[in-house]
């Protein structure tokens, strides 16, 4: 397939596509923009006009971060571009992904440091406008997006770019042959390739991108917000039980934990029995997972609601977002879930970082190495699905020397790792002067 025939097949799926979405947008909330002009590559105003509080806004830092989950991975990177004092536009493609950037960086945005608008959609038109009328000085892609019409246009527009903390799969590079020539061009296209590891590399090298060098994961350079650490402790304090999180829970994972709590909650009984805290990944699974929970007959309060867990509570449903460091730091152990299902698991590095041990499923191809290496430093343990996750967790409770033991190993895998940032902006620095 060349990008001709790419275009015309994307034109030609597009309704199904923003179909697609307003479903998403109808079960997630938010305002998506589907039919905005930024879908199309159309400004909100004729030009990059300056702010007032920060008058050199031009040729800005474009970074791309599709969805919540990259946000967050960003964050560091993003964080010292600001400290540089660069412009910064910051592109997404969901509403979720938006509202996180909006969270993190409310200062920036203010002060018209950081601007946000859409990515425009993969048509030629829309992504030539979209180069005209944000002029960036380059752009940076967070982890896996390609896509071919934007990255021709950049080049139309001698705009370089770079894939950031690159990950690729074995599924993603056999995706991209199937596809023939119009991913290997573009990928052939980007100026820097940015690789998580020495696997992500070589898979990128054998899909057509240019020398990829290993910078590392982002996330390893993630800070955890102090208040939301101190007040995740205070909590826990304040609960006087074991806490275990099931974290980051997708759809079809709830009832298998659920069923688990449930014979552990009947097993145990009495104050000191653990007290769960089941905190699924989308915000428009939150009432389905309190559904589950009230017909299981389980005893459980609304994190967002304000209730304080009671001596009966068996679980916390945690049902807000932006607060993933509180939770981990109200927990002694974490189950970080998506890996019970063939999802390829959720992020476990942010449970590490406040130290705690970390159980995952069989299914982390999305973060492969991580997990791996994680598990090999004691830091993580792997089991094969959501029932015996629950037993290994409750086992760990119960073996102090052991779960602190995993505790020190977690923050040092987290603290070798650092250094991402730092390498990925040395990478860049010829654009950033």
């Amino acid at each position: 397939m060349n990008r001709g025939v790419y275009s015309l097949a994307l034109r030609a799926l597009s309704p199904l596509v923003w179909l697609w979405m307003a479903h998403r947008a109808r079960r997630a909330g938010g305002q998506w923009g589907i039919f905005s002009p930024e879908r199309f590559g159309r400004a909100a105003a004729p030009s990059p006009l300056p702010s007032p509080s920060f008058p050199s806004w031009t040729k800005p830092v474009w970074l791309h971060a599709v969805s919540l989950g990259e946000t967050r991975a960003a964050q560091p990177l993003l964080q010292a571009l600001l400290d540089r004092g660069l412009p910064v536009l910051l592109t997404h493609m969901t509403a979720t992904g938006r509202a996180e950037g909006q969270r993190l960086f409310p200062a920036a945005i203010a002060r018209g440091q950081l601007r946000q608008t859409w990515l425009p959609y993969d048509f030629p038109g829309a992504t030539r406008r979209f180069m005209d009328s944000h002029q960036p000085r380059c752009g940076l892609l967070i982890e896996r997006e390609i896509w071919p019409n934007l990255l021709a246009a950049a080049r139309r527009a001698r705009v370089p770019m770079a894939l950031v903390s690159a990950r690729y799969s074995a599924s993603s590079l056999r995706q991209a042959g199937r596809m023939g020539s119009v991913m290997r061009e573009a990928l052939a296209g980007l100026d820097r390739v940015l690789a998580q590891t020495s696997e992500d590399a070589a898979r990128l090298a054998q899909a057509g991108a240019p020398t990829p060098i290993v910078t590392g994961n982002l996330k390893f350079d993630l800070v955890l917000p102090a208040p939301q650490v101190q007040a995740g402790r205070a909590w826990r304090a304040q609960a006087g039980r074991p806490v275990v999180a099931v974290a980051s829970t997708r759809e079809g994972e709830d009832s298998g934990f659920i069923a688990a709590i449930k014979r552990h909650a009947v097993a145990a009984g009495g104050p000191d029995a653990p007290l769960f805290l089941l905190i699924p990944r989308h915000p428009q699974r939150f009432d389905e997972a309190a559904r589950q929970l009230a017909e299981a007959g389980l005893s459980f309060v609304r994190r967002s609601e304000g209730v304080e867990p009671g001596p009966d509570t068996v679980v916390v449903l945690g049902d807000t977002l932006g607060e993933m460091a509180f939770y981990y730091a109200a927990s002694d152990v974490a189950i970080v879930a998506g890996s019970f299902a063939p999802l390829g698991g959720q992020n476990l590095i942010e449970a590490c970082a406040a130290g705690v041990p970390v159980i995952v499923g069989p299914h982390t191809f999305n973060f492969k190495q991580a997990a791996e290496d994680a598990i090999a430093a004691g830091a993580a343990w792997r089991v094969a699905d959501a029932g015996q996750a629950v037993d290994t967790a409750v086992a760990l409770l119960a073996d102090t020397p052991r779960r602190q033991a995993a505790s020190l190993a977690a923050r040092a895998w987290f603290d070798m790792h650092a250094g991402a940032t730092r390498r990925t902006l040395d990478a860049l620095a010829p654009w950033l002067d």
